[in-house]
């Protein structure tokens, strides 16, 4: 298993939690997705580490930006 975490810009509420967890978790290979507007943390849980290009596009098209933290 492979965690990665994001700060994520522009969450502010439970709706910006779903649709940022709504874009990652639909991503191949992602298992877990745990996302927190109060924080700005995203810290995805997959097989192997995620294609970073691909979270920060599905965090895009979910509305936000987002940068790799670890």
């Amino acid at each position: 298993m492979a965690t990665t975490e994001y700060q994520v810009t522009g969450m502010t509420c439970g709706h910006c939690e779903t649709a940022v967890r709504g874009e990652v978790g639909g991503l191949p290979g992602v298992e877990h997705v745990d996302v927190s507007a109060a924080t700005g943390r995203l810290v995805v849980t997959s097989g192997a580490a995620p294609d970073d290009a691909a979270v920060l596009a599905a965090v895009d098209e979910a509305g936000y930006e987002a940068e790799r933290v670890s």
